[in-house]
């Protein structure tokens, strides 16, 4: 029997633990706040690398697994304020040599894309509802290759899981832009380093159209993560591109002017 000291204690530790569990309940993240503030962590942990340049080789594989090979360069401009600005310029083989591609992405706007064609020696916009397209017969779509802005998604967390030996935030990822090709993105996002392991993306009917998974992942200036090796299938077509790279060189002096269009044009 409880004594009337020992009902005192009791009765503040049961108000204590009612009080902590009503906290928990008022102040818990819904699945939508958990997956903003997991995007918003990925972002920003990746702050502050300035520029960078990379060459790459892109594998196309075709239904049947045959294979052609592009090489290209790429080079990219972080801003401060807006999104990153980026530079992808073919060398080999000779029907793509000097075609550039040049990308300016926005935080809260559509972004601004241009394709250089030397065979016609013009500059071609790709207008915001051509982003969903094909870039140079690739399985990956123009506006894939716009830097991760958060502002351009809608989250939810989904669950945890394990992706390429990671433990993984699953998050759903619904984009902003009435123009995209995708009604949902799934993104596997590993809680160690914040760096994406996997995106499925779904097309305009919902249905699954393409995988792309991430691998070999190197560090650069003791804080950024890049992988070195992406792959983007498409489940309904069966094609495939690989883009491998093998080296990141960063801070190599690279300016707003080495973006403008006229870099298309003399992309070296």
């Amino acid at each position: 029997m409880l004594n009337k000291n020992n009902l005192k204690v009791w009765l503040k530790s049961v108000s204590l633990i009612g009080a902590l569990l009503f906290a928990n309940n008022l102040f818990a993240e819904t699945a939508e706040e958990k997956g903003l503030r997991i995007a918003t962590e990925r972002k920003a942990v990746d702050k502050g690398w300035g520029d960078s340049e990379a060459e790459t080789q892109m594998i196309l594989r075709n239904a049947q697994g045959e294979e052609s090979v592009r090489e290209i360069r790429t080079r990219a401009l972080e801003v401060d304020g807006d999104g990153d600005k980026g530079l992808t310029i073919f060398d080999q083989p000779r029907d793509v040599a000097g075609t550039a591609f040049l990308n300016h992405s926005h935080i809260n706007e559509p972004d601004d894309q241009w394709l250089y064609l030397p065979a016609l020696k013009r500059v071609k916009r790709i207008a915001s509802r051509n982003k969903s397209g094909p870039f140079m017969g690739s399985e990956f779509a123009y506006e894939d290759l716009a830097s991760f802005e958060v502002a351009k998604y809608t989250y939810k967390y989904l669950r945890d899981e394990v992706v390429n030996g990671e433990n993984c935030w699953v998050l759903e990822s619904i984009p902003t832009d009435r123009y995209s090709g995708y009604t949902k993105q799934i993104v596997w996002i590993d809680q160690k380093h914040h760096r994406a392991q996997k995106v499925e993306f779904y097309d305009r009917k919902h249905a699954l159209l393409k995988t792309l998974t991430m691998f070999d992942y190197r560090l650069y200036l003791d804080k950024y993560w890049r992988a070195h090796k992406l792959s983007m299938v498409n489940h309904q077509t069966g094609k495939s591109t690989d883009l491998i790279t093998a080296e990141t060189k960063f801070r190599v002096g690279l300016e707003a002017r080495d973006f403008e269009q006229n870099a298309l044009r003399r992309a070296r």
